[in-house]
């Protein structure tokens, strides 16, 4: 009976270890949010109408990444609440994104969002445009990070959880949509909206560990947001264009 139970100890450790890695599971980050429509919570669309340019050339842009509100990730999380928060910390973005951006010509500076300088009630872009003038930048670049997660044609949706190992030969696909829109501090003029997404499909067999889940995130929505800086090197050659005309 005893050297029955103890061979059968390691057999029923093992199950057991089986057992809590099946019911592992991976949170999906939160939602990204239209930065686009920001701006129209400012006011109505009468002045929206009667809003004018008015940033000088060479220009100093600050830069703010937000997402939905409560927006966590793995190794991100937000500041603020009410209709969006702000990431303060870089996740995918790389120091050689922000020099391609510095490199555009009539940009005479580039400046980081920080939580020192913004309200923890964050409710329309006004919010972001006092903090850029704080920073004395001209305009103000607002993206956002929007991550989904699919098994099947089946949409887990932000702050889901994915279970480890319950993925056998099932496809899986994450797709990342990087917009972006570009405000004048002073006036809340909108220059231009962009857009892009980067997609990866695999098969789910791959997603067996939370890192290896949150390493496909980290790749679209890198690949997402170099997409998006072309899409706003071709705004930004026109929003120059523009600005030369007398």
């Amino acid at each position: 009976m005893r050297t029955g139970l103890q061979h059968s100890l390691p057999i029923m450790a093992c199950a057991l270890v089986l057992l809590l890695s099946a019911c592992a599971t991976y949170q999906t980050p939160g939602a990204g949010v239209n930065v686009g429509n920001l701006s129209r919570a400012d006011t109505d669309i009468a002045e929206i109408m009667k809003r004018e340019p008015a940033s000088p050339f060479p220009a100093r842009i600050a830069v703010a990444r937000v997402q939905g509100t409560g927006y966590y990730s793995r190794g991100n999380q937000c500041y603020g609440k009410g209709s969006y928060c702000v990431v303060t910390t870089r996740d995918v973005e790389t120091d050689q994104d922000f020099e391609r951006l510095g490199r555009l010509p009539k940009i005479s500076g580039l400046a980081a969002m920080s939580r020192i300088l913004l309200s923890d009630q964050l409710n329309s872009t006004k919010d972001l445009r006092v903090a850029a003038a704080t920073l004395k930048a001209d305009l103000l670049l607002v993206y956002s990070l929007d991550t989904r997660f699919n098994v099947e044609s089946t949409d887990i949706g932000p702050l889901g959880l994915i279970s480890l190992g319950f993925l056998p030969n099932k496809k899986a696909q994450v797709s990342t949509t990087a917009s972006a829109a570009l405000f004048d501090v002073r006036t809340g003029y909108v220059y231009g909206v962009m857009e892009a997404t980067a997609r990866e499909q695999q098969r789910a067999t791959v997603w067996s560990s939370e890192e290896a889940i949150d390493s496909s995130r980290l790749k679209t929505e890198a690949t997402s947001f170099q997409q998006l800086l072309g899409e706003f090197e071709k705004l930004w050659k026109g929003v120059v264009e523009t600005a030369a005309r007398p």
